[in-house]
């Protein structure tokens, strides 16, 4: 599987540039992939965010410097810490004391190897999808800023969609949709590395109302897959199982378009569903 090898040699890049300026995108790109979708892979298939990974092995490598007799500061600007306290703060959330402990005879400390990744294909239930291809579309919605951090993004857009119906505005934008695509439309759109921004709108040709903006998403190949179930934990398991189970074998790897959720039911507690995931041909 070659995309695991890619991956393998992005966390070889990783390991190699512990201590030292390192650079995600470059990860990414031995990755064969954009850095959004390097990071949600790599949280997928590894069960731990890409920036938790790091910081737990560089706090690992700090460990093993101190208990050789390193001093608490070089250790910390070693591992591209610009002072002692987020250095103190990192080791002792990983460790439970601070660094300074660390050279004090029998006190107990944690170590997180290297990762080496291996797909396994589970393929224990089914799952319902369809390739298609779409020209670009409009669309006109709310729009947030991303962090790069992809676990706090799991956190903060549950938070939008939220507001959206708090405000009313999810309410006016299904009064707008009038194209092909029916249905409220979550748009991760993280193409360029230091814009990432989330939507949550309607593909429309009316205008942008207060509150909103639009964007074209591009034209793309997509694999789509339906889905029912309680919100969140249902979408998320369809797309993680996209990432884990389907792509490896399916002859397709990510491509460079928006990850999209198609509601199209607005119950949570019941949601019906598409997850579409950017893909081309290898």
């Amino acid at each position: 599987m070659e995309w695991i090898e890619q991956l393998n040699e992005a966390i070889k890049y990783i390991e190699d540039n512990l201590s030292s300026e390192m650079e995600i995108r470059e990860a990414a790109r031995i990755a064969g992939c954009s850095t959004y979708h390097f990071q949600r892979m790599f949280s997928y298939i590894a069960g731990v965010p890409l920036a938790e990974y790091i910081r737990r092995r560089r706090m690992t490598q700090a460990a093993f410097d101190l208990c050789n007799g390193d001093k608490v500061l070089d250790v910390a600007y070693r591992y591209q810490y610009e002072s002692p306290t987020s250095f103190n703060r990192a080791f002792q959330g990983v460790h439970g004391f601070p660094p300074s402990a660390a050279k004090q005879q029998g006190v107990t400390l944690k170590a997180y190897p290297r990762i080496s990744l291996k797909m396994v294909i589970k393929g224990e239930a089914e799952m319902e999808y369809r390739i298609e291809k779409k020209e670009a579309f409009r669309i006109v919605g709310m729009k947030e800023r991303l962090s790069s951090e992809l676990e706090e993004n799991f956190r903060e857009v549950p938070q939008m969609w939220a507001k959206a119906a708090q405000s009313g505005i999810l309410e006016k934008l299904a009064g707008m949709m009038n194209q092909e695509v029916k249905g409220v439309l979550g748009v991760s759109a993280c193409l360029e590395e230091d814009n990432w921004c989330y939507y949550i709108g309607v593909a429309t040709d009316q205008p942008a109302i207060e509150g909103t903006e639009e964007y074209m998403v591009p034209a793309a190949t997509w694999a789509i897959f339906f889905g029912t179930g309680t919100m969140p934990d249902s979408i998320q398991d369809i797309e993680k199982r996209a990432v884990t189970e389907w792509l490896p074998t399916s002859g397709y790897e990510y491509g460079n378009a928006p990850d999209i959720e198609l509601y199209l039911s607005p119950d949570p507690a019941n949601a019906v569903f598409e997850v579409w995931m950017p893909v081309v041909k290898k």
